[in-house]
C-alpha cells in the first residue's frame, strides 16, 4: 500500500466505571412492570424509628456523598418528587428526608459498557500553554448499562511536536440543570411538517404563539382555542404531537466552577430516552466573528432516531434542538464551521449508505442533499460516512471518511472538497487512512475504528478515534502530504 498513512501514538483513554450520576428511580415504573411502588416504600422510610433513619443517613455520607457535588441536596430533590405519598402532616427530619430521597435515589455509571466515538475541537482556554501547544476540548459518546448513551468530554494538549496528551478526567462528574427551551413558529412548523402533523388545529396555534415561546405558551395557546376544534377527531393527537416536541426542546447549564471533562450531558426527554449518540462537535465561526460551539447528535428513543442540534458560546449552557427537513432524517450530519456562499452546510448520510451535502438558511431545517460520494472502494462497500465536521485547509475542505466493509470491518478514509463549491470533490484518497490492526481487533464492537471529528495544528492532521468502542486512540498524518496525496488522486 503506497501513499501517506495516519502515525498512532502513544496516547490512550479508558472508560471508567467510577464516573457516576444519580438519578430518580421510582421502582415500579420500570417498561416491564404495570405500577409504581413508591407509596409502600415510602410507608417503610416513615416506619423506621429515629436511631435507626440517623445511622442509615450517617451511612449514606459516609459512602456517597464524595462521589457527588451536594450529595444532601440531590437526596432531598428525589424525596421532594415522592412528597405525595407522605404528606401526613408531619414534618420530616433532616435524615429522614435523606433516607427518603436515597431510597428512590440509583447511581449510574456512564461508560461503563463503552467509551468510544470521540470528537476534538479548539478548546476556548488557551491559558497557560507552551510554545508550540494547543488545548482541545474533546466530546465522547459514554455507554453505560442498556447500551444508552451520553455526551462526555475530556480534554488533551496537542504538542509541541507530534505529542499529543489526555488531561486527567476530575470526579464527580455533573449532569447540569434542565429547563424548558424555546420555539419559533416556522421552526415547530417544518418538524410538524416532518411528522405530517400540520392541520387546522396545529394551523391555529401556530398562529397565535408569540415569535419565540415555550410549553407554557402552547398551554396557554391550547386554552384559548376553540371547543369546536379541541373536539374534532383527532384533535387530541395533534395537542399531544406538539406538546411533546415543544418539550423536546431544553437547556443545560452546569456550575462555572465544574471542569469541561466534568460535564456530561444526559438524555432529559423521551426523543433521547435511549441514548445520544455519536455528537460532531465544530468551532463555528459567524460572519461577524462571533465564535460559539456547535454539534449534531442522533437522540434514540428505542424505535425512532431524530437528528438534533446542539448549541453554545461557552461549554457551560448548552441549548439543544430538534433539526428538520429532508436532510435531517438519519444518522451522522456534521456541519461545516462557517457558512459558505451565506448559508449553512452540512455533510449527511439520508440514504444510509453514502455522502451528501445540505445547506440551510438557519442551521436548523435542512433541505434536500445533494449525493457527493457513494462506496466505491473494497473497504467501504456496505456504506460510507463521514467522521466529523469538514476541516478548512488551503487546499480545500479536508473531509475525513468511515468505511464499512465485508466482516463490518471499518475504515478512516478521506475525501477533499472545493472550498468555494463543497459539492464538487476534488480528491478522493485511494486507500484507508487507518484502520484496525490485531491489536485493535477485539472490543465491545470488533473491527472498528471510528471518529467523530479531527482537528488540525502545526501542520498535522490530529485524529482522536475509537477502537472497538472500547478506548480512545490518538492518531496522526502530516497535514501537506494528505492534501497532496488526494489533490493527485481527482
Amino acid at each position: 500500500m503506497n501513499g501517506v498513512l495516519a502515525l498512532r501514538t502513544s496516547a490512550t483513554l479508558c472508560s471508567d466505571p467510577s464516573r457516576v450520576v444519580a438519578r430518580l428511580f421510582l421502582p415500579g415504573e420500570e417498561p416491564h412492570l404495570a405500577h409504581s411502588r413508591a407509596g409502600t416504600i415510602a410507608a417503610r422510610v416513615l416506619a423506621l424509628d429515629e436511631p435507626t433513619i440517623e445511622r442509615i443517613a450517617a451511612g449514606l455520607g459516609r459512602d456517597f456523598a464524595n462521589r457527588y457535588r451536594d450529595y444532601p441536596r440531590l437526596l432531598e430533590r428525589h424525596a421532594s418528587v415522592v412528597a405525595a405519598h407522605v404528606d401526613n402532616g408531619v414534618p420530616l427530619s433532616p435524615a429522614r428526608t435523606l433516607v427518603l430521597g436515597a431510597s428512590f435515589t440509583a447511581e449510574y455509571a456512564t461508560e461503563a459498557a463503552a467509551l468510544c466515538n470521540p470528537s476534538a475541537f479548539l478548546h476556548p482556554d488557551q491559558r497557560n500553554l507552551e510554545p508550540g501547544q494547543v488545548r482541545v476540548a474533546v466530546s465522547l459518546r459514554a455507554i453505560g448499562e442498556g447500551h444508552i448513551s451520553s455526551i462526555s468530554f475530556c480534554e488533551a494538549v496537542i504538542g509541541p511536536g507530534p505529542q499529543w496528551s489526555f488531561a486527567q478526567r476530575d470526579v464527580p462528574i455533573v449532569a447540569g440543570e434542565v429547563s424548558p427551551g424555546r420555539w419559533r413558529a416556522d421552526q415547530l412548523r417544518a418538524v410538524l411538517e416532518d411528522q405530517g402533523g400540520v392541520d387546522e388545529l396545529s394551523n391555529g396555534l401556530l398562529r397565535t404563539l408569540p415569535t419565540q415561546f415555550d410549553a407554557s405558551d402552547v398551554e396557554r395557546a391550547v386554552a384559548r382555542l376553540s371547543a369546536d376544534l379541541l373536539t374534532r377527531p383527532g384533535a387530541q393527537d395533534s395537542v399531544d404531537l406538539m406538546r411533546r416536541l415543544v418539550a423536546s426542546a431544553y437547556e443545560v447549564d452546569f456550575p462555572a466552577d465544574t471542569m469541561l471533562a466534568q460535564r456530561t450531558l444526559r438524555p432529559s426527554v423521551a426523543e433521547e430516552s435511549d441514548g445520544m449518540e455519536d455528537a460532531r462537535f465544530t468551532r463555528f465561526v459567524a460572519a461577524d466573528g462571533r465564535v460559539d460551539y456547535r454539534a449534531t447528535y442522533t437522540a434514540y428513543d428505542g424505535h425512532q432516531i431524530a437528528p438534533r442540534l446542539l448549541l453554545s458560546a461557552d461549554l457551560l449552557n448548552f441549548r439543544t434542538h430538534r433539526l428538520s427537513g429532508p436532510a435531517a432524517r438519519n444518522k451522522g450530519m456534521a456541519l461545516f464551521p462557517r457558512l459558505v456562499g451565506g448559508r449553512h452546510l452540512a455533510l449527511c448520510r439520508t440514504d444510509g449508505e453514502s455522502i451528501s451535502l445540505t445547506s440551510s438558511a438557519d442551521g436548523y431545517g435542512w433541505a434536500q442533499p445533494r449525493l457527493i460520494h457513494e462506496p466505491v472502494q473494497p473497504w467501504e462497500l456496505v456504506q460510507v460516512g463521514n467522521c466529523g465536521p469538514p476541516i478548512e485547509t488551503d487546499a480545500g475542505w479536508l473531509v475525513l471518511t468511515h468505511g464499512v466493509g465485508p466482516m463490518r470491518t471499518y475504515a478512516i478514509s478521506a475525501l477533499l472538497l472545493d472550498l468555494d463549491d463543497p459539492a464538487l470533490v476534488i480528491g478522493r484518497l485511494p486507500y484507508p487512512l487507518l484502520q484496525a490492526t490485531r491489536s485493535e481487533q477485539d472490543g465491545y464492537v470488533p473491527n472498528v475504528v471510528y471518529s467523530c471529528g479531527g482537528v488540525v495544528h502545526d501542520g498535522r492532521l490530529w485524529l482522536p478515534y475509537g477502537i472497538d468502542d472500547t478506548r480512545i486512540g490518538v492518531a496522526w498524518a502530516p497535514l501537506d502530504q494528505l492534501c497532496s496525496e488526494l489533490i493527485s488522486h481527482r
